[in-house]
């Protein structure tokens, strides 16, 4: 059963070096999309916290479009099922916006109780430390809803 909104954390924390791992990953595959997944002791929506990071294949390789190669995600996923973990997170970058879900992004959000986290390389949209910035949301029943990231 989907975690309903009002039942889920405001704010999430992620620690610096998995955000590092994920900026490192969105830089190495530009200008196409990065992709990637949040293993976690339990999926974000429930309050589980933010394990490691899964860096995966974009099969679509464009620079407006992810998706998560099909073989790295039952891979990742049988191997976190296996050590009782969950699926935290999906993780994709926009190449030149800002770090919001697209109208695609939204349709095809297909892990109701993960986050999404988008980290842009757009000119403009950087982290306080200059860093590409990172945005996370909710997408659940059509819409986006921002969630409060700590990076520690």
């Amino acid at each position: 059963m989907t975690t309903p909104l009002a039942a889920r954390p405001s704010s999430v924390q992620l620690t610096a070096a998995i955000a590092a791992a994920i900026r490192a990953h969105a830089r190495a595959e530009s200008p196409r999309e990065a992709c990637g997944i949040i293993i976690g002791t339990a999926e974000a929506a429930s309050g589980g916290v933010a394990l490691r990071w899964e860096p995966t294949r974009n099969s679509l390789g464009s620079p407006t479009l992810y998706e998560i190669d099909a073989t790295e995600l039952l891979r990742i996923s049988l191997a976190a099922d296996d050590a009782d973990e969950a699926i935290w997170g999906i993780v994709h970058s926009h190449v030149a916006s800002k770090a919001e879900p697209s109208s695609t992004d939204v349709l095809v959000a297909g892990y109701p109780d993960a986050l999404y986290l988008i980290v842009s390389l757009a000119r403009g949209h950087a982290a306080p430390d200059s860093a590409p910035g990172i945005r996370a949301w909710w997408i659940l029943d059509g819409e986006a809803h921002e969630v409060a990231l700590e990076i520690s």
